[in-house]
């Protein structure tokens, strides 16, 4: 393992404006921005969420179709997590076990669980207010373009 911070996919040292071209790694992979489709698998709250995430990065040009698996790991962990905090409704935090003993409830571990989960994704997409301040993107105007508004595409700004 090499130490240090993680490397960042050439595309996001773009959009931060990193100075150091340097360092870019211009041989990197590129796949083709894209939607993926959602996953059968994956259950209604994940289903749920997917449809609202995944328009909002494609209209950032951040999401490709090997971004699928990823994708689906964190709405799975969104589905599971909503469970979870329905079932924690009303229920403490602590439970007594059949001997006696005072202990966690095992649902505020899942919760937490997946909470962490998420927001290693959350990150990966740049869908919290942090990592979304490293970011910037080009201003796109679809009000000359009725194609674009059609489609609901982006059209790059001149």
């Amino acid at each position: 393992m090499i130490p240090g911070p993680k490397p960042k996919p050439l595309e996001v040292k773009q959009l931060e404006g990193d100075l150091h071209k340097e360092r870019w790694n211009l041989n990197a992979p590129k796949p083709i921005t894209s939607q993926p489709t959602c996953p059968a698998h994956l259950c209604t709250t994940a289903k749920t969420e997917w449809k609202r995430i995944v328009p909002e990065l494609s209209t950032l040009g951040i999401l490709t179709k090997i971004d699928r698996a990823a994708l689906a790991a964190y709405c799975e962990a969104y589905g599971e997590w909503v469970e979870a905090c329905r079932l924690m409704k009303g229920k403490s935090p602590v439970i007594k076990t059949a001997a006696g003993n005072i202990i966690q409830n095992p649902l505020l571990g899942i919760k937490h669980k997946c909470t962490e989960q998420m927001y290693k994704f959350l990150v990966e997409f740049g869908m919290t207010p942090s990592s979304r301040t490293r970011i910037t993107t080009e201003e796109f105007d679809n009000a000359d373009d009725e194609m674009a508004q059609i489609l609901g595409l982006p059209i790059r700004k001149n």
